[in-house]
């Protein structure tokens, strides 16, 4: 096969945005796309070399499985070799031990499974996990594994039905794909099936091109302008899509098809052809794949290594500093590892055995000691320990936390005088209402992500689509049907994050179907609508507002501060540095909060110019922005959560007024005026909604 040193300027187009993307370039909003652009290259380019070794007559498949092998294992085994000391040194025993399942799953090509079942790819967790990127290569190494079989079986019993089978798979795999990234959006990210079409884009274009055995158009003019096109196709997918474009979809189609368009017009004849066959973009498209393999490692150890998100200068810097890391991997590991005449066949599959096994010892004895739980001999922090401050805060029962339900174990009392209602940021609030009031007559009524809102569901890209909404506005209606047949409950208490209506591009679904995006008024007038409702049953609202929050898991910065030897007060923050969303939220509140009563935790939690994210020893976080077990207990004891519910809101109003005499009015009237504008954006990235 020819070399194109266009393809090498075209890796570089697509490994930039991505690791850019993964150090936090807000502008790179789309430039995971990358990845899907070295899909279409890699299906190009081993289709082309199976090809034309099969009707050469030469194609082995040992020798196929040897080239790949010196092309992947020496630098992917070495990277993760240089990871183990910095896990074994930074990583909390939690951490630890996912990190040793990831050892196991890279050495048996199966990390996608393995990150599929986990948490997905999205969110500030998986920015933690050192070897998260090497799902693409699983995808990658698995269709290495069947893709020759096939061709090789298909070009012995049926070689004309070679292209066409080719072709109804990628259509099937798109029309899967399209389908699981609104049902089944971890899934269709990870998995080989729903990836398949994006590899075929590439092989199909090799089909194509062996049997032209020529340029595709001898029309320089319009092979300039598809060659263009093509680049200003995956140009657009980096600066335009973001975290909520369905992906993959339909939508990668706009840089696979790009990919495509370059590949097959941008020659070396061409203006791209030359622009990507230029002296940079080649030699970054050489060591783009150890560009690859060594950002993320980079980038997960340095946020391990700090109680707070780094900074986006920090986290750039870092992602440069893959470059030349990755020129010396390239030069010294793979460089040698590739030239046959340094290391023979049995040295290669012998040493690849090896590493493999030891990984994989390493992994399991990760696994069954709890994340080598017992390194730190300086705090108790242990496994148990973990597990039981971070986990999920549901109230009164896990199964009073995706439908309506009127079971006893929601309840605790046949005659509930309270009832909860919300999603996580309600449930979260339970055990500090019991705890200052242990034989409160409550009822709970919680879905995740879900909001108080009678008349409105948000929409939620990818995850909590218009199906998922109609299903938020079922549930809500059944709370309203319920109450309405109810003469015991004479409270209601609401909360919720509401980010998911008040974050920028926020969307809602209405109970007549209409969607439209949301903003300050439209939302303020929703709450209004539902709270007077309340009013109307003769049942008196109590508004709780989120906790405050600074964009960073604070239950885990306090795990680590412990784990450490660190004084936990590490982990508070000074008011100036609550996320932008948060304040927003608090706002919102504060327009309503003349007519109704508004709980604010942060008069609860923050002093005067910082908020505590502990009391003593005692953990108020369990994640970036919900309640430990015990935090809420502690804070719903000391503060009186119950009677701040049945009681006058005086005590609630002398703390708003002492609020608000240390604001600014022109402060307010221009967060307000910004608010309506929607001109506020969050401060970093917005707490995840789905945090459970």
């Amino acid at each position: 096969m020819q070399h194109r040193s266009e393809i090498d300027g075209l890796r570089a187009i697509a490994v930039l945005p991505v690791i850019f993307f993964h150090a936090g370039i807000d502008f790179l909003s789309g430039g995971y796309v990358g990845v899907d652009v070295f899909f279409v290259i890699s299906g190009f380019l081993i289709t082309t070399i199976i090809l034309s070794e099969i009707q050469e007559g030469s194609f082995s498949l040992i020798n196929f499985y040897e080239r790949r092998a010196r092309r992947i294992l020496p630098a992917l085994f070495f990277v993760m070799l240089v990871s183990l000391p910095f896990a074994w040194m930074w990583l909390l025993p939690t951490d630890m031990k996912d990190f040793s399942k990831s050892l196991i799953a890279v050495s048996t090509f199966s990390s996608n499974l393995l990150f599929w079942t986990e948490s997905g790819y999205w969110g500030e967790i998986n920015e933690l996990k050192p070897l998260l990127h090497t799902w693409s290569l699983a995808v990658e190494e698995q269709y290495y594994i069947f893709f020759p079989i096939f061709l090789m079986v298909m070009w012995k019993v049926r070689k004309r039905w070679i292209l066409s089978t080719v072709l109804v798979l990628a259509i099937i795999s798109l029309a899967a794909s399209h389908w699981g990234a609104y049902n089944k959006p971890t899934a269709n990210f990870f998995m080989l099936p729903t990836r398949l079409w994006e590899l075929a884009i590439g092989a199909l274009i090799a089909f194509y091109l062996l049997r032209q055995n020529t340029e595709v158009l001898p029309n320089k003019l319009l092979s300039e302008a598809l060659g263009l096109i093509g680049l200003l196709m995956i140009a657009y997918a980096v600066f335009m899509f973001d975290e909520m474009t369905p992906f993959p979809s339909l939508y990668t189609l706009v840089p696979t098809l790009g990919a495509g368009l370059i590949i097959l017009f941008a020659s070396s004849k061409t203006l791209v052809g030359r622009f990507l066959s230029s002296k940079l973009l080649v030699v970054l498209g050489l060591i783009s794949f150890s560009i690859y393999l060594w950002h993320q490692p980079l980038l997960a150890f340095a946020r391990h290594g700090s109680f707070y998100q780094p900074s986006t200068m920090v986290l750039s810097a870092l992602t440069l500093m893959s470059i030349p890391l990755a020129y010396l991997s390239w030069r010294f590991i793979e460089q040698p590892f590739r030239t046959k005449g340094k290391f023979e066949r049995k040295t290669i599959f012998t040493s690849a055995a090896v590493a493999t096994v030891a990984f994989i010892a390493i992994g399991a004895s990760g696994i069954v000691t709890n994340g080598f739980e017992q390194r730190a001999t300086q705090s108790n922090v242990t496994m148990k320990s973990i597990d039981q401050r971070w986990r999920i805060n549901a109230g009164l029962d896990l199964e009073c936390t995706e439908t309506f339900t009127l079971s006893e174990k929601c309840n605790t009392s046949d005659k509930p005088e309270i009832m909860i209602w919300g999603d996580s940021y309600a449930m979260h609030l339970v055990k500090g209402i019991m705890a200052s009031k242990p034989d409160a007559k409550i009822i709970q009524m919680t879905k995740y992500v879900c909001g108080p809102f009678l008349n409105i569901a948000p929409i939620v890209k990818p995850g909590y689509p218009v199906s998922w909404a109609k299903e938020c506005l079922g549930f809500n209606m059944q709370v309203k049907q319920w109450l309405e047949k109810n003469n015991s409950v004479k409270y209601a208490v609401l909360s919720s994050p509401f980010e998911q209506y008040l974050s920028n591009d926020s969307e809602v679904l209405f109970k007549s179907g209409k969607q439209m995006s949301a903003n300050i008024e439209l939302i303020t007038a929703e709450f209004e609508n539902t709270l007077e409702a309340l009013v109307n049953m003769g049942i008196k609202p109590i508004v709780f507002s989120p906790p405050p929050a600074n964009g960073t898991n604070l239950g885990r910065c306090l795990t680590r501060a412990e784990w450490k030897g660190k004084e936990l007060n590490a982990c508070n923050f000074n008011k100036d540095k609550m996320l932008d969303i948060r304040e927003i939220v608090y706002k919102f509140l504060e327009t309503i909060e003349d007519k109704y009563q508004i709980v604010r935790l942060d008069d609860y939690m923050c002093e005067k110019h910082e908020c505590n994210t502990h009391i003593d020893s005692t953990y108020l976080f369990r994640d970036e922005g919900h309640l430990s077990h015990e935090g809420t207990a502690l804070l719903g004891k000391k503060f009186g959560f119950y009677e701040s519910i049945i009681e006058n809101s005086s005590g609630n109003a002398n703390r708003i007024s002492e609020r608000k005499s240390i604001q600014s009015n022109k402060e307010d009237i221009v967060i307000l005026d910004s608010l309506k504008n929607k001109e506020i954006k969050p401060k970093g990235k917005v707490i995840s909604i789905n945090a459970r």
